[in-house]
């Protein structure tokens, strides 16, 4: 039986996907659906979809049941496919490779495909997303941006539409952006029935800043800036001295403050928070030390090995090997 739902959705959850965009998503379009709350699926429908009738596992560990498979869609008979992506972005990349014949078709066939959180990197890494503008989570537009440096990401934006791409940076955005697609289908009333039950204050648009960025990390509200500037422009060639100078202090002034609160000078903190970042990727990409230098501003790959290897007792080579290591002996364990 054909579907008469007004907007018919394909609920796409990926291995290790993040359970609120899907539950917070999710919700929102059965507070929609209904005149009451009965979750009857009128005015929106949807269902979960997978490549295989079985179990897949959040990244909390908690598994959803997939009980329709491609096999089993017609895939004329539905409006949208929201994908939502991994953990981590290298494992959403990883996805292209067996979901990319379903996400391609659903493209071919005219409908909307909407990614959210890390399956920007599955519709960047099957060209899904060329000639699109993109928005991605504030933690991985540098990331993004080294893997795709041809993608025009939108910045400090919840979610963005163009046409028939979709894109959220993930969380409690995933809300948001529903209300945003069920406004285009059943109207501002219908779009936002509901959010007073799920305890949403207000309906969030596309440009909203999260106040929890800007909120002050530290009671030195020099240090705040100082140490937001410093995670905003992590690829950046800023100077100390001009960091210092778009915050109102000199640059000895504002050293006084981090060796007062950190015991080390700021440009000592900015190439801690360079590091560590560094350190994360390595181990949760494939790309090269060379593009991931870039990526956090170190232009010598020779100097930033010295300094990491000071910083870590290890090199970044031998970190990512010992890693391999790991995963390798993991995937062995579980399937002998």
């Amino acid at each position: 039986m054909i579907n008469s739902a007004e907007v018919r959705f394909l609920l796409l959850p990926l291995p290790e996907f993040n359970m609120l965009p899907l539950g917070g998503f999710l919700d929102k379009l059965r507070f929609s659906a209904d005149e009451a709350d009965h979750s009857q699926q009128r005015h929106c429908s949807w269902k979960v979809v997978g490549l295989e009738k079985n179990h897949v596992t959040s990244s909390s560990g908690i598994p959803i049941a997939i009980r329709h498979t491609p096999a089993d869609i017609n895939l004329c008979n539905y409006d949208y496919v929201v994908i939502f992506g991994c953990r981590t972005a290298r494992q959403s990349q990883q996805q292209a490779q067996y979901y990319g014949a379903f996400l391609k078709q659903a493209a071919a066939l005219g409908l909307t495909l909407v990614s959210i959180d890390n399956a920007c990197f599955t519709l960047a890494e099957l060209g899904l997303l060329n000639d699109y503008k993109v928005a991605v989570h504030w933690r991985h537009v540098n990331e993004f941006n080294t893997a795709y440096p041809r993608l025009d990401v939108i910045e400090e934006k919840l979610y963005y539409i163009d046409k028939k791409r979709i894109s959220c940076s993930g969380g409690s955005a995933a809300i948001d952006l529903a209300v945003a697609i069920l406004s285009r289908h059943l109207g501002q009333t219908w779009a936002i029935k509901g959010l007073a039950d799920m305890l949403v204050d207000e309906n969030r648009d596309q440009l909203h800043q999260l106040k929890s960025r800007q909120q002050t990390i530290h009671h030195d509200r020099h240090i705040s800036r100082s140490i937001a500037l410093m995670q905003e422009r992590i690829a950046t060639d800023t100077s100390t001295e001009q960091l210092a100078a778009h915050i109102g202090l000199s640059r000895r002034q504002l050293d006084r403050r981090f060796k007062l609160h950190f015991k080390m000078s700021a440009h000592q903190y900015w190439n801690e928070i360079r590091l560590q970042h560094l350190h994360w990727r390595l181990l949760n990409s494939n790309h090269c030390l060379a593009s991931l230098a870039d990526e956090v501003g170190f232009k010598d790959t020779s100097y930033l090995c010295k300094v990491f290897r000071q910083r870590f007792n290890i090199s970044p080579g031998q970190l990512r090997r010992d890693a391999d290591n790991k995963r390798n002996l993991k995937r062995n364990l579980k399937t002998s």
